[in-house]
């Protein structure tokens, strides 16, 4: 038997330049995989986790280095390679399924050539055998209508579609190792069992260790064999996963894991104010995409919901079941086939202009991607003051002290301002694309999977923020999400959607406790189990 783990990082140090000055983000980090093991990386937003799988791979940002330590893959190590021999090992041996999906593929190739062509750089396979093949993969993945797929573009998936092709391609060739960054962040509860599971069984059949980087204690603690808990690039913690979440030694971890706890379901008292209109009314919308030259998808199928003001209205459903197609539609960025749209009381159908303009500055949107959203060229403090230039005569001092207020609000340190958004996690980003919907004061904000990207502790004030915002300001929320423990948490009705349909809608207590569709029982069934861990009071 081979004693050598299949991957071991020792005393690893990383380093990002910044201007003239190097500043080193990972601090000898040591730690192994073995075959057919899951590790998981865990940690908050900027901690770290994703430069270390990068440098693995050997794929860190041009402004990165490796200080000091080595990369052994089965004992050698691979550290100093240069990155054409690294190239024969990258989708082989070792795979990364990356946490940004529309970064990761090429928009001008379809999503088939995309997932082929690690099969024909890699494997003697006829066309006809690739293409079999590159369908397998798609359906092995639970990407629906995975024939009609091949021919789309990437712009015309969802970011969870998206974040699925990727994983088909990692798990092409069936490597050594998977290294998984975030890899169901964008999933819903249904299809990231599905995804996981799908993992076990290639640890189990074909030995497959999998590097699971993730700030989802939860999914960590169901799913890994051991957890290494990172902060600040050292780590704070590690071991088998029953010994960290039953007995944490180091008190960040203890934090995490409070933070991670779920919440009980409490109803926050809220404006009892009633008005003759609500916040949103969509009323049977209908929209189809065409899906290549000789195929359409119905997106929304004959789709209503209700949003009271001054509530928080969940949209849940996998991915592709046509959330975001109706956040498009309320927003004006889309427009349905047949149905109607009321803002407020007013028929959006048909609005132009001024009335048009006065309309988007009521409802605001928070993308779910915010690698996309967030102009690279422009600073933070420039992407967030965007919107006050665009609708408010202030001066720059005034503007200034607004995107400061914002920028505290959403738990984002003030010297950020000054960086780009490619200096920052996926977290970090997240937040300031919520601190530039915020920064108008609007009345509605519709949110895109808007804690998806952010750790346990972050989220947790991130939707604590939420909630003192609508009660100070009568917001109205509409929560896209997969994430049904945060729908338990804040929303007070839902509606779930499942191929364009509404199958099921009313409020979250009733939805939870007694829900009527066989879908939602399904997707509350796959919520991670998680026994949370409770400190012991001292003698």
């Amino acid at each position: 038997m081979n004693a050598l783990p299949l991957l071991a990082v020792e005393t690893l140090s990383l380093s990002y330049r910044s201007g003239s000055a190097w500043q080193q983000v990972v601090h000898n980090v040591s730690f192994q995989l073995k075959a057919g093991e899951m590790v998981a990386l865990v940690g908050e937003s900027g901690s770290g986790k994703t430069t270390v799988a990068q440098a693995i791979m050997g794929l860190m940002a041009e402004n990165g280095r490796r200080d000091n330590g080595q990369i052994k893959l089965n004992g050698v190590d691979i550290s100093s390679w240069a990155q054409k021999r690294l190239d024969s090992l990258r989708g082989a041996r070792i795979s990364l399924v990356p946490q940004d999906p529309s970064n990761s593929l090429n928009p001008v190739k379809t999503i088939g050539e995309q997932v082929e062509e690690i099969l024909r750089l890699h494997l003697k396979l006829t066309r006809a055998q690739r293409q079999q093949r590159v369908v397998e993969l798609l359906t092995r993945v639970g990407l629906s209508y995975p024939e009609q797929r091949v021919s789309q573009y990437p712009h015309q998936l969802s970011g969870g579609m998206k974040q699925r092709v990727l994983i088909a391609i990692a798990l092409a060739l069936q490597p050594d190792i998977i290294i998984a960054d975030e890899p169901t962040s964008a999933l819903d509860v249904t299809v990231q069992k599905r995804i996981l599971d799908l993992l076990d069984t290639l640890r189990q059949e074909s030995g497959t260790a999998v590097l699971f980087v993730t700030h989802d204690l939860p999914l960590a603690a169901e799913r890994a064999d051991r957890i290494i808990v990172f902060r600040h690039g050292e780590i704070q913690e590690s071991g088998p996963t029953a010994q960290i979440v039953s007995g944490p030694q180091h008190p960040y971890t203890r934090q995490l894991l409070i933070d991670a706890a779920p919440r009980p379901h409490q109803r926050v008292q809220k404006p009892a104010a009633r008005f003759s209109t609500p916040a949103i009314q969509a009323t049977k919308l209908c929209k189809t995409f065409t899906a290549g030259k000789q195929h359409s998808l119905l997106a929304l199928d004959r789709a209503s919901l209700v949003v009271q003001r001054g509530t928080t209205h969940a949209l849940v459903g996998e991915s592709g079941s046509g959330k975001t197609t109706l956040a498009r539609i309320l927003l004006g960025f889309e427009q349905a086939d047949s149905g109607e749209v009321m803002l407020d009381g007013i028929v959006t159908d048909g609005l132009r202009g001024e009335a048009l303009r006065q309309l988007r500055r009521k409802i605001q949107f928070v993308w779910q991607n915010p690698f996309a959203s967030l102009d690279p060229r422009q600073t933070l403090a420039q992407i967030i003051e965007e919107p006050l230039r665009n609708f408010e005569r202030l001066s720059r001092k005034e503007r200034r002290q607004r995107v400061e207020d914002v920028t505290i609000r959403v738990a984002l340190p003030l010297a950020l301002l000054s960086r780009s958004a490619r200096e920052l996690s996926g977290g970090q980003r997240q937040r300031v694309a919520l601190a530039r919907a915020l920064i108008l004061q609007p009345t509605i904000l519709v949110l895109d999977e808007a804690t998806s990207a952010l750790d346990v502790t972050v989220q947790a004030q991130i939707l604590d923020l939420l909630q003192q915002l609508q009660i100070a300001q009568g917001l109205t929320y509409l929560f896209i999400t997969h994430d049904l423990a945060t729908v338990r948490q804040i929303a007070d009705s839902v509606t779930v959607l499942q191929a364009g349909k509404v199958v099921e809608q009313g409020d979250t207590v009733t939805i939870f406790s007694a829900p009527q569709h066989s879908y939602t029982r399904e997707l509350i069934a796959a919520i991670p189990s998680f026994t949370p861990f409770v400190e012991k009071e001292s003698a």
